[in-house]
């Protein structure tokens, strides 16, 4: 056991483990890396046929014409990613007001039957999100019969359970003793989330927000259940459109894929400085 101590704390042992923990971080950033890199350089290709398209990592000349393509394609292709930017921003503000009003309640408030309904809300954060989307489904269609509409689109992600966990676990750990402050001053509990709870939690809701805005704007499979005519889909689901029976056009494909992630870009770093405080807020005691 001290032979292996010395080992460890020996200077030439030091430098060979540091330098392989960097080199297969390094190998992991590359490995997550590319598929970006490679849908930027593929969408900087002519819009042809996907059976005669060179896949390679470096094209042999650049050209914007698939990104022309992309646009002329379709005259529903501006509307696709409106519809996109319509819906990710709607479910993201209503995520983080929702969430953020219901893990305060859960969190701060005592009333009757709370731990039995978090418990309820826990389990049916484990259900598998595929099981949910017949009777989903049929709701939309049959019941409620809004297919086809941004009703449709937004409703069923209006709050998510995960969302309020991590507001939940977040605010529990906000001391007691400055909301009885502010409930000794005459503060009403509207009062004590808007000016004290919701100030004290811009990281959470930051998360809140940028998680569930680039879950939204990836989602394929609910948008394209619930769509059935060109104007109301989204980027994702409109990009299958540039895949026919017996081809695809694969650089304007990669230019739409391109453009749907720059929003997302735009609103990580934006945003990434709460983001990174909040990384482990989950982890927070309640």
């Amino acid at each position: 056991m001290a032979l292996f101590n010395n080992h460890l704390g020996n200077p030439t042992f030091k430098y060979v483990r540091n330098t392989v923990i960097v080199i297969l971080l390094l190998l992991f950033a590359l490995a997550t890396l590319f598929p970006i890199y490679f849908m930027v350089m593929s969408s900087f290709g002519d819009p042809i046929e996907a059976g005669a398209v060179s896949y390679s990592i470096w094209p042999g000349k650049f050209s914007l014409e698939s990104y022309k393509f992309f646009f002329n394609f379709s005259e529903y292709s501006y509307r696709w990613l409106l519809n996109s930017l319509v819906v990710a921003s709607a479910v993201m503000v209503s995520n983080v007001v929702f969430a953020t009003t219901a893990g305060y309640a859960f969190a701060k408030i005592q009333f009757r039957g709370r731990s039995v309904l978090f418990a309820v809300l826990l389990a049916a954060m484990m259900i598998p999100y595929q099981v949910t989307q017949v009777p989903l489904y049929i709701l939309i269609v049959n019941v409620f019969e809004i297919q086809n509409t941004y009703e449709a689109l937004i409703l069923p992600s209006i709050v998510t359970v995960y969302n309020i966990f991590l507001a939940k676990q977040f605010m529990g750990s906000i001391p007691k003793e400055i909301l009885e402050s502010a409930k000794v001053e005459g503060a009403s509990q509207f009062q004590i989330l808007i000016k004290i709870i919701m100030p004290l939690s811009k990281t959470v809701m930051a998360v809140m927000a940028i998680l569930t805005f680039m879950d939204t704007w990836n989602t394929f499979f609910w948008p394209f259940l619930v769509t059935n005519t060109m104007d109301m889909q989204t980027i994702q689901v409109g990009l299958k459109n540039f895949r026919f029976a017996n081809t695809t056009y694969f650089a304007p494909m990669m230019a739409g894929a391109t453009i749907s992630a720059v929003p997302m870009f735009i609103l990580f770093f934006s945003l990434q400085r709460y983001f990174l405080e909040g990384v482990t807020v989950g982890a927070v005691k309640g």
